[in-house]
């Protein structure tokens, strides 16, 4: 595994926003495990992180997942994204696993799982997307 995947903090400013930390990488499984840190900014009235926002933690551990698949090369461009909340993602620690379902030369296939510290599943998603070379952070620079 290149040791470079996972200095993003230049090129994809949201890692630090949802608190990503990545933790393992299983190429037997294709599986990433990465943990978030959930902030109250990110916190509803109600008491948990909002739906679209859930989304945003499960896409990260399954992007990464393809990422690390393909040593770095290439990164997952969504076409669609299918989440199902199953209990409140609450402020704190969060543990995110993703993985590559199927991967072909044209279509990806991802899955992924947000869980409790105890391991109560939070959320599932799954996501079909297209593989494109991984971005190197020059979008974002200022125009």
């Amino acid at each position: 595994m290149r040791d470079d995947i996972f200095l993003t903090s230049d090129i994809s400013p949201h890692t630090a926003l949802l608190g990503s930390e990545f933790e393992s990488w299983d190429p037997d499984t294709l599986t990433a495990t990465m943990r978030f840190t959930v902030k109250r900014e990110m916190i509803t009235a109600r008491g948990g992180v909002q739906g679209g926002l859930v989304g945003g933690y499960l896409d990260d551990v399954m992007g990464y997942a393809h990422v690390l698949s393909t040593d770095g090369e290439l990164a997952p461009l969504t076409l669609e994204f299918s989440m199902s909340l199953l209990k409140p993602v609450r402020e704190g620690p969060i543990i995110g696993t993703g993985r590559v379902v199927k991967a072909g030369r044209r279509v990806i296939y991802l899955e992924g799982e947000l869980l409790s510290e105890d391991g109560e599943v939070l959320a599932r998603a799954t996501s079909t997307n297209i593989p494109t070379p991984r971005p190197t952070g020059a979008d974002l620079e200022p125009r």
